[in-house]
Formats: C-alpha cells, structure tokens, sequence
C-alpha cells in the first residue's frame, strides 16, 4: 500500500499544470501515489499530462485518468478517490502547486497526530500577491473533535474553511464514505463535503504546515464564470441544510448552517452584477424559494442576530416569496 495517494483533477489549466506536475515531483517519494484525472481537457492539457505521467513514474507511482466527457471537478475527485490506494489522501487542483517537501511534512503530521484528518494554512496566489489565509481555529497541533469546531454560530469556524486541498484525510474517512463530492454540483462542492466531515468524523488537528499554494482569477474557474452553475450553491446548501437538520444535534447545528448559508446568499445577492442578466434574476428568485425552504423558527433567530444591512435584505426577499413574487 502507497503511504500517500495525491489526486489531481484537472481540466484546461495547460498555462499552469506545469507549475503543477514540477511541484509534484519536487515532493515526489516512491511511497507516493499520483493521480493525475485529466477531467477531458480540450486545451492540450492532456498532452502534458501524458509526459509528465512518464517522467514522473521514475519518482513515485503515478495513474493517468482521463475521463471521456467533461464531469466536473466532483466526479473527477471521485474518480481519483476510487483508483487512490493509499494510507493518506490529498488533493490539490491542477492550477496550484506545492512547496517542497509539503507531502512528506503532511504525512509526518498526521503520522505523529494519529488523528482522521489534518487541516493546514494555505497561500493564496492572484497576480504577484501572495496572502496566507489561516485555518480558524486556534488550537494548533492538538487532536480536537471536529464537532466542537463547528459551532460557535455567529462567527467563523472550521467549516467555513471548505479548501478541500489544505490537509490530509486517513484512509478510514474514504472506507467510511465520507470523502466522496456530490457529482451534480457544479460548484459549491466542498461545502456539504466539509460539513459531513466535521459531523460525522472523530477526531481531526490544525497544523502550522505551510505549504500549499492555491492560484485565484484562473480563467476556466467557475468562481470567475457568471452562468448559470453559479447557482449550484443554493442546492450545495439546501443539502447542508437537510442533512445537518437529521444530526442528533441538529438544535445546535442548524442555526450555524442556516446563518451561513444566508450569508453566501447575501453575498452573491450583492455581486449579482457579475452574472448574466437572466442568471441574476434567477439568482433573486431561487435565493427567495430557498429563504422559504430554510426551518423558519430557526431562520428567524438568525435574522434577529444578523447586521441590520442584511436582514432587512434578506426579510424583504422572504417576504416577496411568500407572495409568490419571487417565486423559483
């Protein structure tokens, strides 16, 4: 069994999968497993990847998937989590690379930890820019409940940390069924995955290990992209909703949930310059059903506790709802 199984999905990143596959090799170790999910790349992406494939078996074990359609980011992370063998799994995207000697100090962590999973800082790259955005939690190098780190409601906690690709997973989460991504969401994935995460394993830390390199603006990203698969947020957190609601401490979980995702809510309502005209009237009416779909005793409580700027803009969406002039 490989000690580290690293999935790599790309898909039309050919001016950034070399930056990628060199960061690879830099971290390169005959115990580690690359996979390299090509998710049916139309910009000569593929081909890089099938020579990289090669030079990259002389250091470590290495699988080149390529899909025959384009699936999206979830299925190509699946696809990797099915073919992955290793003890460990990592992801990173094929436009973000890797410190030197990243994995080998992820492993020893989560070696020295013993825990299920190990969440990292990371470093944020647009243009020349480079800002570290750290983990919230405050508790570094000590195993925590993961549950504990959801809550409190009102602030920024762990699960609003969704970057899939700042840690590393033991093996036991994948044979539990609890790293797979929901393949119908475009976008937004990483929110119900983080969610199930944090509710359903045991034990996880928070390491100083910096290392991971996450570019922002590249031009195939969905976050830059202003159609229609956009929305998929609002049924990544109508799923965060209902399987948070059947939690045995869904009393105390939903409240974090539901004021999260009206603040994903607001926050697009307020960028809804960016998307196509009919994506942004859509955006206002499917934003109006979901407000109506949200447990109304828990969302009011919500509303009583956020800003007076974002209520007052999220009531009077709810109230257009429920006269059926926003209607889905």
């Amino acid at each position: 069994m490989p000690k580290l199984s690293v999935i790599v999905p790309f898909h039309d990143v050919r001016p950034h999968a070399p930056d990628t596959l060199r960061s690879l090799r830099l971290n390169a170790r005959p115990d580690f497993e690359f996979l390299l999910v090509d998710d049916h790349s139309q910009d000569g992406t593929q081909d890089i990847l099938e020579r990289a494939a090669g030079e990259l078996s002389a250091v470590a074990r290495v699988r080149h998937i390529r899909h025959d359609a384009n699936r999206g980011v979830s299925a190509a992370r699946n696809t990797g989590l099915d073919a992955a063998r290793g003890e460990y799994l990592v992801f990173l995207d094929g436009g973000d690379w890797l410190a030197p000697g990243h994995l080998s100090g992820l492993v020893a962590d989560a070696e020295g930890l013993g825990c299920d999973f190990v969440r990292t800082d990371q470093i944020q790259v647009t243009d020349r820019t480079r800002t570290v955005r750290r983990v919230p939690v405050g508790l570094r190098g000590e195993v925590l409940d993961p549950r504990d780190a959801i809550l409190p409601a009102d602030r920024t906690t762990s699960v609003d940390y969704a970057y899939v690709w700042a840690g590393i997973y033991h093996r036991r989460l994948l044979e539990r069924g609890l790293l797979h991504f929901t393949e119908s969401l475009r976008t937004a994935e990483d929110r119900p995955w983080i969610w199930r995460l944090h509710r359903e394993a045991t034990s996880f830390a928070v390491t100083d290990l910096l290392g991971v390199f996450y570019r922002r603006g590249v031009d195939s990203s969905l976050t830059r992209i202003g159609d229609a698969r956009q929305l998929d947020f609002l049924r990544a957190f109508d799923q965060v909703v209902e399987e948070t609601a059947a939690d045995r401490d869904a009393g105390l979980l939903l409240p974090k949930a539901v004021r999260t995702y009206c603040a994903v809510i607001a926050h697009h309502l307020s960028e809804r310059d960016k998307f196509e005209p009919a994506v942004a009237r859509r955006l206002r009416a499917m934003s109006a059903a979901a407000l109506r779909r949200m447990p109304q005793d828990v969302l009011d409580g919500v509303l009583d506790t956020m800003d007076l700027h974002r209520s007052a803009r999220l009531r009077r969406l709810r109230r257009r709802a429920g006269t059926g002039k926003d209607a889905a």
